[in-house]
């Protein structure tokens, strides 16, 4: 079965998001500060990454075949136009699923729990990974034991507040093997861990 990761840009503080969803600027000044050009599939987002930043994120794409989001990102993102950036299946973990979208086959709308939306996208994500997307939907996965591995893209800012990556756990503290690998970007650093289970 797909192994279960989550990964984020985060803060040497330990955040997502700023104070009042600020700091994006920071977070995710690593996808323009490079000469490799990477296009995305929505046409008015190209990511423009070190050579180091663009093999380890080539490398990740190739691995994750279906991602797991909450209905508030697929909100603020308005469903990405109608396609996620990586081009992967997104399954939209909520409880009332939206109008209009339940002809479009890169979103699937799970309602019966986190153990269900993961489940559906180990399926569509056959032999490849399954990427959770941060804070709650992450916790929600760590939680029930669901979570195989930690990526964490850190960035070399304090936010001073915001969106933790992790918070409420249940069952703090929680022990990670690794660093799995440690890859030195511009403005990044890209770490992965595993969850000891």
């Amino acid at each position: 079965m797909s192994k279960v990761y989550t990964g984020a840009s985060m803060s040497l503080d330990g955040y997502i998001a700023g104070p009042g969803e600020s700091g994006f600027e920071h977070l995710f000044e690593w996808y323009g500060n490079g000469e490799v050009v990477m296009p995305t599939k929505m046409p008015d987002l190209t990511f423009k990454l070190s050579p180091v930043s663009a093999k380890y994120l080539q490398a990740h794409l190739a691995q994750t075949g279906s991602l797991i989001v909450g209905r508030k990102l697929f909100d603020v993102t308005k469903g990405w136009g109608g396609e996620h950036p990586m081009g992967r299946t997104v399954v939209v973990l909520t409880h009332n699923p939206p109008q209009g979208w339940a002809d479009n086959p890169n979103f699937v709308f799970v309602t019966e729990g986190i153990e269900a939306a993961v489940d559906t996208a180990k399926q569509i994500a056959g032999d490849r990974i399954v990427g959770v997307n941060g804070g709650v939907i992450a916790r929600q996965c760590l939680n029930a034991g669901l979570l195989d591995e930690i990526w964490v893209d850190l960035i070399p800012v304090l936010l001073g507040g915001g969106t933790p990556f992790f918070d409420q756990l249940s069952d703090a503290p929680v022990s990670l093997d690794g660093p799995l690998s440690v890859v030195e970007g511009d403005r990044v650093t890209h770490l992965r861990y595993r969850v000891r289970k």
